[in-house]
């Protein structure tokens, strides 16, 4: 599995822009073979960053997702509401391999 985390600087005045634009792209990983983990937002203070984590089973399956960039009308779409809105000032892409917590073990019976 690779998980992708973007990192956004955003325009504070256009967060509402920015939830349309991430409901949007929740969708389209979930449809296109990943599993999105959400956005996460400013949540006091003045702040202009954002993140996204979303997975997929391997990079192989994320550039087939990415494919559809430009081309594809749904993704389109998506990205206009960025682009009108100026909602997303930059971003930068980091993948990683998540290290997900074990289940604990059986404890012995008496």
């Amino acid at each position: 599995m690779i998980t992708c985390v973007v990192e956004y600087v955003i325009d504070p005045a256009e967060i509402e822009a920015f939830e349309r634009f991430g409901r949007r792209w929740m969708e389209l990983v979930d449809r296109h073979g990943g599993t999105h983990h959400g956005y996460f937002l400013p949540a006091e203070g003045a702040s202009d960053k954002a993140f996204a984590l979303f997975s997929f089973p391997s990079l192989a399956a994320y550039e087939e997702y990415r494919t559809r960039f430009g081309r594809d009308p749904d993704f389109v779409a998506a990205d206009r509401i960025r682009d009108e809105s100026g909602c997303v000032l930059r971003y930068e892409r980091t993948f990683m391999r998540p290290m997900l917590p074990e289940p604990p073990s059986p404890q012995p019976q008496p």
